[in-house]
């Protein structure tokens, strides 16, 4: 297998139980073999594989949105893969969705079930991804944009770094300054003081245990907010 199968063998941790695995199970059951979904298990450590398998359970999620899974979603999804992690990961991860959006998903299910797994700074991770994917037509459609905002108050992100994200893909006059999650009266020492705050948020570190992949991604959204703060210096001459 590609790339994702490494990430599969890498280990899938707590995704195997509750709705996520009930979810995947089918889909990677006759490639490797995982524990009985049915059954009880302790707490693990997010893996690669696991947050590889919950995004896609997600991507799913949000393309089902408006009732429609258009060949030009997936186009745009395979597209989106294959700018981020390779071509031959993007045709494995495509299969996979195919199977997954033939699954029922609640996303209330799947979002508590990361909010009581899955690190903080790895659901703002998985957040920022799902933008990726939802803009990656063009636009963030609004069935779009409320799946997210359900998923996101499901796994616990607070609407502040909700406004955060979404203000890096959906562009307004006061873009960055939502990013850095102030208001346009703030004074130059709580802009810096914010900067320095979303910095160390947004830090690609913060998700270096999910792997070079995603870590790559992760220092996308850490550019976000360098670049909102450089607008912001720019606009009020800040030294």
């Amino acid at each position: 297998m590609a790339k994702f199968g490494k990430w599969i063998g890498g280990g899938l941790g707590w995704v195997v139980g509750g709705p996520i695995g009930a979810i995947i199970g089918f889909t990677i059951g006759s490639l490797i073999e995982i524990p009985d979904l049915h059954k009880t298990t302790k707490r693990k450590t997010t893996t690669t594989g696991g947050f590889a398998m919950t995004l896609l359970v997600l991507v799913a999620a949000v393309m089902k949105a408006d009732g429609r899974i258009l060949k030009s979603e997936l186009e745009y999804v395979k597209k989106y893969f294959i700018q981020s992690y390779g071509e031959e990961s993007a045709v494995e991860a495509i299969k996979m969705l195919r199977d997954i959006l033939n699954q029922d998903i609640s996303i209330q299910a799947v979002g508590i079930q990361i909010k009581l797994n899955l690190d903080y700074a790895s659901r703002l991770q998985l957040l920022h991804l799902l933008f990726g994917v939802a803009q990656a037509d063009g636009q963030v459609d609004l069935s779009e944009l409320n799946t997210i905002a359900q998923i996101a108050g499901y796994m616990n992100v607070n609407s502040k770094d909700f406004e955060s994200i979404k203000s890096m893909f959906i562009a307004n006059v006061d873009s960055a300054y939502k990013i850095l999650e102030i208001e346009r009266n703030a004074t130059d020492d709580e802009i810096k003081k914010a900067y320095r705050k979303m910095a160390v948020k947004f830090h690609p570190d913060k998700v270096s245990h999910l792997g070079e992949d995603f870590q790559k991604q992760a220092k996308e959204k850490f550019q976000k907010v360098n670049d909102a703060y450089e607008k912001i210096k720019k606009e009020r001459n800040i030294n």
